[in-house]
């Protein structure tokens, strides 16, 4: 192990999804930031194959980037993805090949000090063990929804869950939740998501054995869960993995996640909001994985050309083809409508006024952290949960209700784009986001409970 004047060797292993990739190597960033830290970070051949590294200037002498095998260096389709087969083909593949990883840095001088592993890979846990390494796992989604899942596997909570029901549900540290508001793999279909017991309650079979817990999330935004996890595990917040020049400044120049499967346009989006007057314009993204049907894209295509509002709207190649034919004819110069966009970027400029978004964490944390409004659209996971706290908890947005189809219809968006950009309501909204972004910058400012939780992590690993 490293003595206390030398730099340890940290080893973090990400899941291959731009929603994981993205907070652990800003974590990466963070570690090496405080000068005492070596970075290697390791995930898929094939994520690698494909992915941009938008800011080479951070895969320097202290992050290094490695590979191992989820067994589809190929790729995985994504029929193949939301099945159990490639969790457990993951699981034997990778763990070979993580072994193998481990052993080539150790005869090359590079001997590792602790894995931080995401916790969507427990068996990460297991070989790290076996070479007698500390492990931390890293939660990439919030306490509240981890603790959920956590109750799932202690048969507390239990399968398949009506939300036609009227009970409520109670556990340690949430508020009180609907149905409705749990993860959607719980609900009556949850066995289209069979994978998903793989990835979110599995890994606490092991985690009891972990050195640390760490979680992309802020101790102020869920104090009471987070206090109520600490009594099993030794949990720390480290949130939100949000690139420094949009918190606390003191990475010069990390103004980027650095790593993209997506090219955004970057000149044409800003070139555009700069030239739009301050809140004056809806933000629309719905992330890197949700797909929205035909007769969704078109509601909310009809509802944004007939509000008297700018808007932006990000709509994926993959998803282009589901866009009315004529959307661009009458959207003229009142809506630009991207593949990709610099979200953060987007978010941060006056003149966004409200962010329609599906409610992923990542965006959840980045509005949060820029104090942004919300209007919520859900689509799977944890989502429905996240929007809980949007609307019930910080105040900071509103739910966009759906028909019996399950869809947003234009009228519901039109209503909740004026509630937020029109209403008093809406000003209530906006300045309890501003006092939100307050909370959350401060968590990474020298001193705040996430910057102070990274710092002794480090402190940890150099005395181990």
């Amino acid at each position: 192990m490293a003595s206390k004047q030398e730099k340890v060797h940290c080893l973090l292993v990400s899941y291959p999804t731009q929603g994981h990739i993205n907070p652990m190597f800003q974590f990466c960033k963070r570690l090496e930031s405080h000068h005492k830290v070596k970075v290697t970070f390791v995930t898929t051949r094939y994520f690698w194959k494909q992915a941009a590294i938008t800011e080479p200037n951070y895969i320097s002498d202290s992050i290094a980037l490695e590979t191992i095998s989820d067994g589809y260096d190929e790729g995985a389709s994504p029929e193949l993805r939301s099945t159990k087969t490639y969790p457990q083909r993951f699981l034997q593949v990778g763990s070979l090949t993580l072994s193998n990883l481990l052993k080539k840095l150790l005869n090359n001088n590079l001997p590792v000090d602790c894995v931080v592993y995401d916790s969507f890979l427990p068996w990460v846990l297991d070989v790290a063990k076996n070479f007698g390494l500390p492990a931390a796992a890293f939660l990439t989604q919030p306490c509240f929804v981890n603790t959920i899942y956590f109750h799932l596997h202690q048969g507390i909570l239990k399968l398949p869950i009506n939300t036609k029901e009227s009970s409520k549900i109670l556990l340690p540290g949430l508020p009180e939740l609907e149905p409705s508001d749990l993860p959607s793999f719980l609900y009556l279909q949850y066995g289209m998501y069979s994978m998903f017991w793989d990835l979110l309650v599995d890994p606490f079979n092991n985690i009891g054995k972990a050195d640390w817990v760490l979680s992309n999330t802020v101790y102020e935004l869920e104090p009471e869960v987070v206090d109520w996890m600490k009594k099993m595990w030794p949990v720390k917040t480290i949130g939100p993995t949000v690139p420094s020049m949009f918190l606390d400044k003191r990475i010069q120049d990390d103004q980027d996640y650095g790593i993209s499967m997506f090219k955004p346009n970057n000149d044409l989006c800003m070139n555009w909001l700069h030239h739009k007057p301050k809140a004056s314009v809806v933000y629309v993204s719905f992330g890197s994985l949700s797909n929205l049907n035909e007769d969704q894209i078109e509601e909310i295509a009809l509802g944004l050309i007939q509000i008297p509002n700018y808007f932006l709207w990000v709509v994926r190649e993959s998803e282009q083809s589901k866009l009315p034919k004529n959307i661009q004819e009458q959207v003229s110069d009142k809506g630009l409508i991207v593949t990709w966009c610099p979200q953060l970027k987007v978010l941060s400029h006056e003149a966004v006024g409200c962010f329609v978004t599906h409610c992923g964490w990542n965006s959840t944390l980045e509005a949060l952290s820029l104090g942004v409004p919300m209007i919520g659209i859900p689509h799977w996971s944890d989502q429905t949960t996240n929007l809980k706290y949007i609307v019930d908890v910080w105040k900071v947005g509103l739910r966009a209700l759906m028909d019996e189809k399950g869809i947003v219809r234009r009228e519901m968006l039109r209503h909740c784009i004026k509630e937020v950009m029109e209403s008093e309501k809406g000003k209530e909204m906006k300045k309890s986001a501003t006092k939100w972004m307050n909370l959350v910058k401060g968590s990474m400012d020298e001193g705040g409970s996430s910057d102070k939780n990274t710092a002794e992590f480090i402190t940890a690993i150099l005395s181990k």
